[in-house]
């Protein structure tokens, strides 16, 4: 019922799965990961379980295919199941039970950069939908942003055929240490589309909505609020009708009305952020 990838990146900071299916919701019952631990998909006739068990097992030191072993080996049902697991170390592990349905199969690895992966998919349209996402992943640049290679394979997958019965849902997981809202999880993404006829370009969507919104930004990339800038963020702060009497004060209300406020740094302005100012005005970067 579903294709996904499961992926710790070249230096062990980032951890994530990307999901697609002909399914409500995948994103509630697929993948898990944590940092320090790995991640998981759970797929075909899914078990739930094997979500905190695996990470149990990760976080205590298993490699993938221990943990996955292990998992399988306490399953009686395990022949209908299908699971990737990568850990928190560069292991990485894909089992397709024999009763999934076909067509159904997985691969595991690590690039020539050291990110250690697992492709899986069951009732997919053949074996091109795992080798699409897998090469995909493999050719893709290091310095890509991780959330975005997850999706750019995920997409490739989909566009060679994926799940053989449609399309409906679509996710995203990843996560990183303090990568969450204001530091406060490590939850660094978290997007699902539970029910859209072509999901996964939708999901690429929502990941520039976060970008946007969340990214942190480089501080020695962002302008001085001083000068002709200052001059500019004033002006348009206040033809949006705020008060400009201080305009750094104004800039971090409307920030937080425009929920951008992850990208606020003290006395100056992201250019992504300057950018959205004029956008709200009909200026386009």
């Amino acid at each position: 019922m579903t294709f996904s990838l499961v992926a710790r990146s070249e230096d062990g900071e980032q951890l994530g799965v990307a999901v697609a299916s002909k399914f409500l919701a995948v994103g509630a019952v697929v993948p898990a990961a944590a940092v320090g631990a790995g991640a998981i998909a759970t797929q075909a006739m899914a078990n739930l379980a094997y979500r905190p068990q695996g990470l149990d097992r990760l976080a205590a030191g298993d490699d993938a295919r221990t943990a996955l072993t292990a998992l399988l080996t306490a399953d009686p049902d395990h022949h209908h199941r299908q699971a990737g697991v990568v850990d928190a170390r560069g292991g990485a592990a894909s089992f397709t039970g024999e009763s999934c349905l076909p067509w159904a199969g997985g691969s595991s690895g690590t690039t020539a950069a050291g990110s250690a992966y697992a492709v899986q998919g069951n009732i997919l349209t053949g074996p091109e939908v795992v080798e699409a996402v897998e090469a995909a992943w493999r050719a893709a640049p290091a310095d890509r942003p991780f959330s975005h290679r997850l999706l750019e394979a995920l997409l490739a997958g989909d566009r060679a055929g994926g799940d053989s019965r449609g399309r409906q849902s679509a996710a995203l997981l990843v996560v990183t240490p303090g990568g969450g809202y204001g530091g406060g999880s490590d939850v660094l993404v978290d997007l699902r589309v539970d029910d859209h006829p072509d999901p996964v370009p939708e999901l690429v969507r929502l990941l520039g909505i976060r970008d946007l919104l969340f990214e942190r930004p480089d501080p020695d990339e962002c302008l001085a609020l001083e000068g002709a800038v200052a001059d500019e963020v004033r002006d348009r702060l206040a033809a949006l009708g705020h008060d400009t009497t201080d305009v750094g004060a104004a800039l971090e209300r409307w920030a937080g009305i425009e929920n951008v406020e992850e990208r606020m740094v003290p006395g100056r302005i992201d250019p992504v952020v300057l950018d959205h100012l004029r956008s709200l005005q009909g200026d386009r970067p």
